[in-house]
C-alpha cells in the first residue's frame, strides 16, 4: 500500500509561482516513488480561496487541518526555502497527531533546527 505524503511548502507571497512549485514537486516525487502519494489538498483552497480574504484564509487552514486529522496523512514532508507560519501550524498538528515531520529542503531543516517556536 502507498504511503501518503502530505507536502507543506509555502504559500503566501507569489501564489501562482508557489501553486506551480507545489504541483511539480507532488507530481515528481509520486512518478519517481511509486511507494508514496504526495498529497497536498491545499491546492484546491488555493485555486478557489483568496489568500488574503481572513474568511478564505481560515476555511482552507480549516480543510487543511481535517485532511491532517483524517488519520489518512502517513507523514508530513516540508519543503521549500523557510518553513512559513501556516507550515508551522501545520508541523504543531502533525506532531500532536503522532505523524512524522521531515524537512526535505535546506531552508526548512534550517528552520525546524533553529526555531524554538516548532515544536
Amino acid at each position: 500500500m502507498r504511503r501518503v505524503i502530505y507536502i507543506a511548502h509555502p504559500v503566501r507571497g507569489d501564489v501562482p509561482g508557489n501553486r506551480a512549485k507545489i504541483v511539480e514537486i507532488c507530481e515528481s516525487l509520486t512518478s519517481k516513488n511509486p511507494e508514496i502519494f504526495a498529497w497536498a489538498p491545499y491546492l484546491q483552497s488555493i485555486t478557489h480561496l483568496d489568500d488574503t480574504v481572513v474568511e478564505d484564509r481560515a476555511l482552507g487552514i480549516r480543510i487543511n487541518t481535517a485532511c491532517l486529522r483524517s488519520g489518512v496523512v502517513d507523514e508530513l514532508w516540508l519543503f521549500g526555502d523557510t518553513i512559513s507560519e501556516g507550515m508551522r501550524a501545520e508541523i504543531a498538528l502533525a506532531r500532536s497527531l503522532g505523524i512524522p515531520v521531515v524537512a526535505k529542503t535546506e531552508g526548512t531543516a534550517r528552520d525546524l533546527a533553529a526555531r524554538s517556536d516548532t515544536p
